[in-house]
């Protein structure tokens, strides 16, 4: 008997099917559409790792059923070349970025390619492609001429190491998430992107969406609106100054004891006391050495200056002094809070260091925590120290209050948010050129579209610099040009955009890859529209995710798609560890190479298997080698069931109960997948193996057509996760088509009645017998058996039976004295 050698099947079966086309998706067609999506990888020149493997495994399993199930499927796939990670590579083993990604795409397509994965590579392309990134560049244009792209002098979120500013998003805990190197500040004028005109429209937009709670409470947390209200606080002798601060307390006003500005807040040189001026710029000083996630971090001492000078509270006229301290951020809402230590813990510990008065607006004369306890239960607490409030609760004093502040000309209801608007800019070579020109008479003018794409120059330094400028700023012969405008000579912009842009908008390229007339048709992406199922990383949330569902919504607006949003459901997929429960490092050399697997003789299908069978999808797991041996075996045992029912000549006609067993396994399968439970689906198809090898022991082969049908099944339901040898299989089994091109089995529930059932018989809790009885027994019928059982009526005999207990289907439970 032949065995199973997955290096002769695998290869053979790839070849065949890109000849044949076989998972190329077509326009307009009359099945129901379905786009399945992976977030593409950047081609880094270590390839693949074990990771990636499992997105692109677990999406392939989704796409292949649904093509079973009759969709007309889009899984397509391409690369997203631009940014610091591509460039990165170049930088350190000195090779030009566009020689570097070609190289590694190359590996990329290779390893791809022999893990068997179902892509539309006729859709493919990279977004260093010019063709591609014209279109990027024409986009930005489009926030351009709307308003919603802008340059302006700000401080920056400043990689030293990558030599490149940041958007906040890639701050994280103060570094740089790429390379993990300490953010410092720096003053450039950047290109930003109004991503903070459409924080309603990120937050109220998810409401329809199939997404996961972790991943749409990051996104809204990360925008963080907060409503609440703008309070105008005079200063004391210095009427002309007004101090504005915003607060989601409003309703603890009255418990405010002191004001805390941020040292850079443009009014403290104003209003400092000439008596506190040494101490406050003492201050000032020592506080720009510090970081801001160090100024934030929550367990570090709270400390702070006096300014000398107080504002006045606007419902009771009550003198506050104004401090500065450094946990405050002027980026920060409006720089300055109201600090009100009765009803909050930082104000609190500062209120007791610094000897400030504690005033308690609640009626319980204690401290109690807004954030954590009234905000969330207003009507249970009651207004204390609130002159005309007292005695209401929160809920209720919190509108009056507004309202009086409002009426008073000193307060308005307000939103707020954490996020802000997208720095756009990049002082780096590799990414697409921001298609701008500078005219000294017409400023900032936007490349005409027949301009476009604006190219990247080939350059011989592309390591970022010191100066705060994109190496590109050297290259004269490309930066000086003329104005579109009025011809005269005129400067390119330098600074490239973020790895982000490209990544953005890629997925509705994928609709219409090779238009050269607009970035897709609008006919194909109304037919596709929105993305049926993403699969991505959790790390990618407050990032990509978030980015692309910005500029999908600002392009939905504009009348260039046809649906508010790009993703109908989205998945993040648990992190793989190394085998000891570390995190997979290259320095560490604990990274597992898909390829190293596959060539070990296990194949590709083992390894798929492999990853589906690890943990569920979600669910964060260290990577198990012993894994693949167990899905190899499964496969071989397929195999040889399959050989041995192929070469089996002499059959005993004895009829097979396989109707029940293949019926169970095709409903279990099929519920799995619908609900993304690959490993409990994997845990399936073993056991219905099991139960196929039982049968062959107990009735062999006899049974031709149920053993047929039985096969068949098993392969269907095993073919979206170990495509070669199913399709090797459904070949040797006699079917002409692919296996990929058939339907998806379906279930009869009249097979999945049973006949009978097993009872588990208990004396006084303690097993004593399994009862099997017919599955239409009644709980007279079955108490009576169990009491009439040889072995239970052993520990019943001569004693009174005080209770029956029954679960219906399972249990019997007699309770004697």
């Amino acid at each position: 008997m032949k065995r199973y050698n997955p290096k002769e099947i695998e290869p053979r079966w790839q070849k065949r099917w890109a000849v044949d086309n076989l998972y190329e998706a077509k326009d307009f067609d009359k099945r129901p559409k379905y786009v399945m999506l992976t977030e593409f990888p950047y081609p880094s020149g270590d390839g693949l790792h074990i990771g990636h493997t499992r997105e692109y495994a677990l999406g392939d399993i989704m796409a292949r059923q649904r093509r079973m199930l009759g969709y007309n499927v889009l899984f397509p796939m391409g690369y997203d070349a631009f940014g610091l990670p591509a460039e990165n590579y170049a930088i350190k083993h000195k090779i030009a970025p566009q020689v570097a990604t070609e190289q590694n795409i190359k590996n990329f397509q290779k390893q791809f390619e022999s893990l068997g994965l179902s892509f539309d590579w006729s859709r493919s392309f990279k977004t260093t492609d010019p063709e591609y990134y014209k279109w990027t560049q024409w986009l930005f244009l489009q926030f351009y001429k709307q308003g919603l792209a802008y340059r302006a002098d700000i401080a920056i979120n400043w990689c030293p190491h990558c030599k490149t500013g940041l958007a906040n998003e890639e701050v994280i805990n103060g570094r740089h998430e790429r390379c993990d190197t300490l953010v410092e500040k720096k003053q450039l004028k950047q290109w930003l992107l109004r991503i903070t005109r459409y924080a309603d429209r990120l937050i109220d937009g998810l409401k329809g969406l199939d997404y996961p709670s972790r991943i749409a409470d990051q996104q809204v947390n990360w925008i963080g609106r907060s409503q609440g209200a703008s309070i105008s606080f005079v200063i004391e002798d210095k009427t002309e100054y007004t101090l504005e601060v915003f607060t989601t307390a409003h309703d603890t006003i009255y418990g405010v004891t002191f004001m805390v500005l941020a040292p850079e807040h443009p009014l403290v040189s104003k209003i400092t006391t000439t008596e506190q001026l040494p101490e406050v710029h003492s201050y000032i000083k020592a506080t720009q050495g510090k970081t801001e996630i160090e100024r934030q971090d929550a367990g570090r001492e709270k400390t702070g200056v006096s300014t000398g000078a107080y504002a006045i509270n606007p419902l009771n006229g009550t003198r506050i002094p104004i401090w500065i301290a450094d946990y405050i951020l002027v980026n920060y809402g409006t720089g300055a809070v109201m600090a009100v230590p009765g009803e909050d813990a930082r104000d609190n510990e500062f209120a007791k260091k610094n000897h400030l008065p504690i005033i308690f607006t609640t009626d319980t004369g204690k401290f109690v925590n807004y954030q954590t306890e009234i905000k969330n239960n207003r009507e249970k607490f009651h207004l204390a120290n609130s002159e005309d409030f007292n005695g209401l609760n929160f809920k209720d004093g919190r509108q009056k209050i507004l309202d009086k502040l409002i009426k008073l000309g000193v307060g308005r209801e307000q939103t707020q948010y954490k996020l802000r608007d997208w720095n756009f800019s990049r002082q780096h070579y590799w990414g697409e050129p921001i298609p701008i020109i500078y005219c000294p008479d017409h400023g900032a003018v936007p490349v005409p579209d027949d301009q476009l794409p604006v190219k990247l120059p080939h350059v011989e330094r592309y390591e970022p610099t010191d100066t705060g400028e994109s190496p590109l700023a050297v290259i004269s012969d490309w930066v000086n040009t003329t104005c579109p405008i009025c011809g005269k000579p005129a400067k390119r912009e330098t600074d490239t955009m973020p790895n982000w842009a490209g990544s953005s908008w890629y997925y509705l390229r994928y609709y219409d890859a090779h238009n050269s007339e607009a970035f897709a048709d609008q006919k194909k992406l109304k037919y596709w529209g929105a993305v049926d199922m993403y699969l991505g990383g959790m790390e990618h949330t407050t990032l990509h995710l978030l980015y692309s569902r910005f500029w999908h919504q600002f392009l939905y607006d504009q009348g260039l798609v046809s649906t508010p949003e790009p993703y109908l459901a989205r998945r993040g997929q648990g992190i793989i560890l190394s085998a000891d429960g570390s995190k997979m490092s290259k320095s560490k050399g604990n990274v597992v190479n898909p390829s190293e697997v596959i060539d070990d003789g296990y194949g590709a299908d083992a390894l798929r298997l492999s990853l589906a069978f690890l943990a569920p999808y979600e669910q964060t797991t260290p990577w198990s080698p012993e894994s693949v041996a167990g899905t190899h075996r499964l496969l071989s045992r397929v195999w040889a069931l399959t050989q041995e029912f192929l070469t089996t000549k002499d059959r005993e006609a004895k009829k097979a109960a396989l109707n029940r067993p293949t019926n169970y396994a095709i409903k279990k399968v099929t519920q799995d997948l619908e609900r993304m439970s690959f490993n409990t689906a994997v845990a399936a198809l073993m056991e219905f193996t099991n139960e196929l090898y039982l049968a062959k022991a107990d009735k062999g082969f006899g049974d031709t057509k149920a053993w047929q049908e039985a096969l068949d099944s098993l392969l269907l339901l095993l073919a979206p996760f170990a495509p070669h040898i199913t399709d090797e299989l459904w070949s040797q089994l006699g079917h002409k088509d692919s296996i990929h091109q058939a339907e998806w089995p379906s279930y009869d529930e009249k097979y999945l009645v049973q006949d009978k059932l097993t009872i588990v018989v208990q004396v006084n809790g303690k097993l004593r017998a399994n009862l099997t009885v017919p599955s239409d027994a009644t709980k007279d019928a079955i108490l009576k058996a169990a009491k009439a059982h040889d072995h239970v009526e052993s520990f019943t005999k001569g004693k009174k039976i005080n209770r029956e207990i029954y679960v219906p289907g399972k249990l019997v439970n007699l309770v004697t004295k």
